[in-house]
């Protein structure tokens, strides 16, 4: 049996001085940043046109992050409304039509989805579901996987993009059922997964029968839960992703009674985390700098590492808007959400960051992906298939560009070095010298020297993620090519302690 690390308390002292020390950097290096963004404002104006800001008197507003903006302005056009609504019509369902709850939410969530996205549209998404459970009839995940890839890569197809384009007289509209149909690919193939392996919980018979026999009432039955599932409003448009297991099995549950005081609190968190992020591009106009080269050359390192830290951190609160309000929806229909981000500056690890970030996501991808090609209990070989088939399906569902192609190649690295290292270390002529030699406040210390490289490389690969490939290139240039002849200590090389 492999030995396993034991971590202890570090002296009160010593973890202080570390939060300081990485409070006080986090502030230094965005005030620097801000020093830049202000000394290039007028450059940077003409350039993306920074918009009036409102939040801080005096101060313009970066608007070049494309999702913000995206949700922010579809969140006061409807979406904000359409939320509330089904708030609105749940509890009313619950109270008068207990037993139809769930029918209700389906009609409400359709009839949203047909109001924002047209007819069309919804026709769109209703064609893909039809095929996936058609499909699914079959019993056979490699086909509803292959039929599954299939409906997704026809969202990158240029003719099928055009026609789509077509359908609307704004781009924004387009983006909103490009996002829709993709969050919706993953319920399909969730629901069709589970209708394969477990016919009774997704609505069918217990046995297989042949498609021409299959009765039309189980078929219309199934057709109702897969489209009460994939039309769940709240989870609609950006998720997060709910598995069709833990969907149906809380969803028709009696909906629990919630305090005012909850509610009011959930809000104002959200609206905390709102300003938070309004304040950043406010104040840095990170996303603006990031998307120009020049910029990034110029800045000096403290304003480098600002940048890389304010371009992570920004992209953690946003998360925690979007997926906050949807949670606290959620929570008020008795459906338990996946956990909320972890913050950004505490992770130290390529695995923790997929474990702890998109919670929904990556449980959707150990039970879909990881664990059904043999994860961790199959051999070295088949966990090392299973993750980088769970790392490439990520990447073509966010569209398979050649920066992506990049974050996902250096993401598996990062998770297959972190494992041999754990493995290594772990072993027990090694672990014994290492528990000789060393306490365990020591032992501590060390890991935590080790994993400020697998942060590093950590975030090289957030800003792959976030700015691409140019992004990318600069940071590793100056941070690991340059860094170590610069005269001044990098901002981002910092000490990781383990919490």
């Amino acid at each position: 049996m492999t030995p396993k690390w034991e971590l202890v308390s570090l002296p009160r002292w010593e973890m202080t001085a570390y939060w300081i020390l990485s409070f006080s950097s986090h502030l230094y290096s965005f005030y620097q940043l801000h020093r830049f963004s202000k000394e290039h404002e007028v450059s940077l104006d003409r350039e993306v046109q920074l918009e009036r800001g409102f939040l801080i008197w005096g101060f313009k507003k970066d608007p070049t992050d494309f999702e913000w903006s995206f949700w922010n302005e579809w969140a006061w056009q409807s979406l904000l409304w359409s939320l509330i609504g089904h708030a609105v019509v749940s509890r009313l369902a619950a109270f008068f039509l207990p037993q139809f709850r769930l029918a209700v939410l389906t009609v409400y969530g359709i009839l949203s989805a047909g109001w924002l996205l047209g007819v069309r549209g919804l026709t769109l998404l209703m064609l893909h579901l039809s095929i996936s459970l058609v499909v699914a009839q079959l019993r056979s995940p490699i086909l509803s996987w292959f039929c599954s890839l299939l409906l997704l890569s026809t969202l990158n197809v240029t003719a099928f993009q055009d026609l789509q384009r077509g359908w609307y007289t704004s781009e924004d509209q387009y983006y909103l059922l490009l996002f829709s149909t993709a969050v919706c690919t993953l319920r399909c193939i969730s629901f069709s997964l589970e209708l394969c392996w477990c016919p009774r919980k997704a609505g069918g018979p217990n046995h297989c029968p042949p498609l021409e026999v299959q009765g039309l009432k189980t078929l219309i039955f199934q057709f109702y839960k897969l489209t009460a599932y994939c039309f769940y409003h709240p989870l609609f448009y950006n998720g997060p992703i709910l598995t069709y297991r833990d969907f149906s099995e809380q969803i028709d549950r009696p909906v629990c009674k919630v305090s005012v005081v909850y509610v009011l609190s959930g809000i104002l968190r959200v609206c905390v985390w709102w300003c938070l992020a309004e304040f950043m591009i406010h104040f840095m106009y990170m996303h603006a700098i990031q998307s120009n080269e020049t910029y990034l050359e110029m800045l000096p390192p403290w304003a480098l590492g600002g940048l890389a830290l304010a371009l992570v951190q920004f992209f953690y609160v946003k998360y925690l808007v979007l997926f906050g309000v949807v949670s606290l929806l959620v929570r008020l229909d008795g459906i338990e959400p996946p956990k909320l981000p972890r913050c950004v500056s505490i992770m130290y690890s390529f695995t923790g960051m997929w474990r702890h970030f998109d919670v929904g996501l990556y449980k959707w991808l150990i039970r879909y992906i990881y664990v059904p090609l043999g994860g961790s209990r199959h051999g070295v070989f088949r966990k090392l298939v299973s993750t980088a088939l769970a790392f490439g399906f990520v990447c073509f569902w966010h569209g398979c560009h050649d920066y992506l192609q990049y974050w996902a190649l250096l993401n598996w690295i990062g998770v297959l070095v972190e494992n041999v290292l754990a493995l290594f270390f772990s072993s027990r002529p090694l672990h014994h010298i290492i528990v000789r030699c060393l306490s365990p406040r020591m032992q501590r210390r060390g890991l935590a020297l080790i994993s400020a490289l697998s942060t590093a490389f950590l975030i090289l690969s957030n800003l792959l993620f976030l700015g691409g490939i140019h992004v990318g290139r600069i940071f590793w240039k100056r941070l690991f090519v340059q860094g170590g002849h610069a005269d001044h200590t990098h901002p981002l090389q910092q000490l990781s302690v383990r919490r």
